[in-house]
């Protein structure tokens, strides 16, 4: 006998669950507080079903107890009450379960149904679309990849815990972190005052670092990376819009190895410089830095690529140079729109891979014509608001009369990093200082 397709299956239901959990509800009030931390309406298969269990929440919302009268009323108010089955059919509902005690699990069977249809519903969308040639392929992957991240976010189950369900948690994570000795709880970005203040990059928070051009935000964001890889040994992802990723070595070359960035360039090196060149590319070489270079990137290849990355490269920590470079496929929007959709795109993305994800941001022209010199602010990130309401931790590379320091003979150039806001800890200022000649940063004791 033939195996029967797809399109003649019943889709995943089952109706006992159904009428079970209604029934409960209808017997004990304080089951639709269980209840509505599994289900919707939409869960239920039966149209029937769905409409009665909506009328029981809009009595529950009301503050008006459920029962067989009051959600027949209900019905008949809203005129739903033929489509529900009619008071018969509500009637009969208390009759399939003698207690409400077993309503958490009518309710799961109930709703691991309502997921299953929804998965095949989505595989079929996404089947139909990978046979649509018009559509570009990165595309539908990006799409099936959100829809199923969403089907998960939208099923994580509402719960509540008492404090001494979780003081004893919480202990248990400080005597971890008491006995482990670690400095930080986060990722160290080599910057010890900075640390500090953050106790480390933190997982499934956006970071922001913001300067105007030429005051060295790659240069920073690549110091950092480093640092986590070849100090800490931890795995990092470096997607670079800006430059290629040979300039990009180059320059971790040059800042490893201590050597002037313009020997490196013209290739004039000494015997003393070319072994500190071999040794700097064999600890770049052994890093586990993964750097992305694509140019004119879509914002859909990047969370592709990142997805990719955590998973098979298992990295801890993602940075983005820089966020304004990322394109938007809602061409139709205005900038800041767009600008606005990549933020929050990033935002969700540091939270679905539970990595810390630092996107570094160009600020506003007006900040160089400040007279009190006092650097950038919150409202100077360029072209969206959002990127200020989005992020975790941001801060501001500014440096003080910056075209007096900044001369041929001034190399290692005073820099401040201004932590301007930290959604889970302090705001403060680090001194750092800009070595220009290996186009690096080092912390402040170097220039003491």
């Amino acid at each position: 006998m033939a195996q029967s397709s797809l399109k003649d299956r019943i889709p995943p239901q089952n109706e006992d669950a159904e009428k079970a959990t209604l029934g409960a509800l209808l017997l004990d009030e304080d089951a639709v507080v269980t209840a509505i931390q599994y289900l919707r309406a939409d869960d239920f298969y039966s149209n029937a079903n769905g409409r009665i269990f909506k009328a029981i929440l809009n009595l529950f919302n009301s503050g008006r107890k459920a029962d067989i009268i009051t959600v027949v009323e209900e019905l008949r108010q809203s005129g739903e009450l033929d489509a529900a089955g009619g008071p018969a059919y509500v009637a009969s509902l208390t009759n399939v379960v003698p207690t409400s005690a077993n309503v958490d699990y009518y309710a799961g069977i109930v709703r691991d149904c309502s997921l299953r249809r929804s998965l095949i519903r989505v595989s079929g969308e996404i089947s139909l679309k990978a046979y649509d040639e018009s559509r570009d392929s990165r595309v539908v992957l990006e799409e099936t990849q959100q829809r199923i991240f969403d089907l998960t976010e939208d099923r994580q189950t509402l719960s509540f815990k008492s404090t001494k369900d979780i003081i004893p948690q919480a202990i248990e994570v400080i005597e971890n972190l008491y006995h482990s000795k670690r400095e930080y709880t986060g990722i160290p970005s080599g910057f010890d005052e900075l640390d500090t203040l953050t106790s480390g990059f933190q997982p499934a928070e956006l970071i922001i670092i913001g300067a105007r051009p030429s005051i060295g935000k790659t240069a920073l964001a690549l110091n950092m990376a480093a640092h986590i890889t070849m100090a800490r040994k931890i795995p990092a992802a470096f997607f670079t819009l800006e430059m290629s990723n040979i300039a990009l070595v180059l320059r971790l070359i040059s800042s490893e190895a201590n050597i002037k960035s313009n020997v490196l360039r013209t290739g004039h090196l000494n015997s003393g410089e070319f072994q500190k060149l071999m040794e700097a590319a064999v600890k770049i070489y052994d890093a586990p830095l993964y750097i992305v270079d694509m140019p004119n990137m879509k914002l859909l290849d990047l969370r592709a690529q990142a997805r990719r990355l955590r998973v098979q490269q298992k990295v801890e920590i993602i940075f983005i140079d820089y966020l304004t470079l990322i394109t938007s496929e809602n061409y139709q929007l205005a900038r800041h729109e767009q600008v606005a959709e990549i933020s929050r795109s990033l935002k969700s993305l540091a939270r679905e891979l539970n990595i810390p994800v630092v996107a570094l941001s160009q600020v506003r022209r007006e900040v160089e014509g400040k007279r009190d010199n006092s650097g950038p602010g919150l409202a100077d990130l360029r072209e969206s608001g959002s990127i200020e309401q989005d992020a975790d931790l941001v801060m501001f590379l500014h440096r003080e009369q910056a075209k007096k320091n900044d001369t041929p003979e001034a190399d290692a150039i005073p820099t401040e990093l201004n932590i301007a806001k930290q959604r889970n800890g302090p705001t403060g200022k680090v001194d750092i200082v800009f070595l220009k000649s290996y186009t690096k940063f080092a912390s402040r004791s170097y220039r003491d």
